[in-house]
């Protein structure tokens, strides 16, 4: 699958520290697959940050095709629990 970065998901992730080859492991092997609104996908992995030591989530935001997946935005939080759902769809 080809994964499409948008100008301001770039910008987004510089400004937080998130690597494109971060962005595109969630985007081929997300640990979660959730709906969103206005049709868009959210993509999403736990994984230990070292720079905080502890654990985080890594969220992509986009919208999916066939063959291309389009980045929106992404971000990195701790509040895990807010967001992981139990038995949510990969």
């Amino acid at each position: 699958m080809k994964v499409i970065i948008t100008d301001h998901a770039v910008f987004e992730a510089m400004r937080r520290g998130i690597t494109e080859e971060s962005i595109s492991s969630v985007v081929i092997s997300p640990q979660q697959k959730l709906p969103s609104k206005k049709g868009r996908v959210i993509l999403q992995n736990k994984y230990f940050d070292e720079a905080n030591n502890r654990e985080m989530l890594l969220r992509v935001i986009g919208t999916k095709t066939a063959e291309v997946f389009t980045v929106i935005t992404v971000y990195k939080t701790s509040r895990i629990s807010k967001y992981w759902m139990e038995g949510g769809a990969v």
